[in-house]
């Protein structure tokens, strides 16, 4: 199995390249040979090549630059969804799959405008949050940590429902976007790690079968500990 990590070198912050690290253990554990690839700006990409594609959060600053480089990509990206493979992009990178990203120095730059949203970021505010949400595809609650500069706008297909914590913006109770098998969400730490369930439906639908779980067992006493410690505050 292919897996990618994307502008692993400068989308990189939260320790959210232990995403990948996870999906690559858990694929190995099923019995799998897994291959992993670390590109970037100026790497040369195939996305049907993979299985499974990762990107994480990064600054703003470098959000803006990889933003000029992943426009290429636009078609490929939205023949890989159509696909139905998984991808998941957690941060802020999934704001450059809407319309448009304004600064809080109000420059606007053009995203991929594979989605009908806009992102804006609010001068002088950070928002930052530990989060409870649901999932329709999942039995189980989420837990995480959000730390963003932008309100979104306009998403009709939003990935969770918020049960604690802030979403895409103060009007409404979701937060992220899904499409097809595509995972936008503003949750870092990592979401896969925090969140073997997820996790667990992650390598279903890369391996189309359901994956071994028995070295799961940490990783699912940490999420119990921080759900009931969250829910505490609810």
């Amino acid at each position: 199995m292919k897996l990618l990590h994307m502008y692993h070198d400068i989308m990189n912050l939260y320790g959210d390249y232990a995403n990948i690290l996870a999906v690559q253990r858990i694929l190995e554990k099923s019995g799998e040979e897994v291959t992993v690839d670390r590109l970037t700006i100026g790497d040369q990409v195939v996305f049907s090549d993979y299985d499974f594609i990762f990107i994480g959060s990064g600054t703003e600053k470098n959000m803006i630059v990889v933003n000029a480089d992943f426009a290429k990509y636009r078609d490929q990206l939205r023949e890989y969804i159509a696909s139905d493979k998984p991808i998941l992009m957690t941060g802020n990178s999934f704001e450059m799959l809407g319309r448009h990203i304004v600064d809080r120095n109000d420059n606007t730059y053009m995203c991929m405008e594979l989605y009908d949203f806009t992102a804006r970021e609010i001068r002088g505010k950070r928002f930052t949050s530990d989060i409870i949400c649901t999932a329709d595809f999942l039995d189980e609650p989420l837990v995480g940590f959000i730390n963003k500069s932008t309100m979104l706008e306009g998403i009709k297909n939003p990935l969770f429902k918020i049960r604690f914590g802030i979403g895409n913006n103060d009007a409404e109770s979701v937060e992220g976007i899904t499409d097809h098998h595509f995972y936008g969400t503003h949750i870092t730490g990592p979401i896969l790690e925090k969140n073997p369930h997820f996790l667990i439906y992650m390598a279903k639908l890369i391996l189309c079968r359901e994956p071994s779980t028995d070295h799961l067992t940490y990783e699912r006493k940490g999420y119990e500990n921080t759900l009931k410690k969250l829910s505490e505050r609810i």
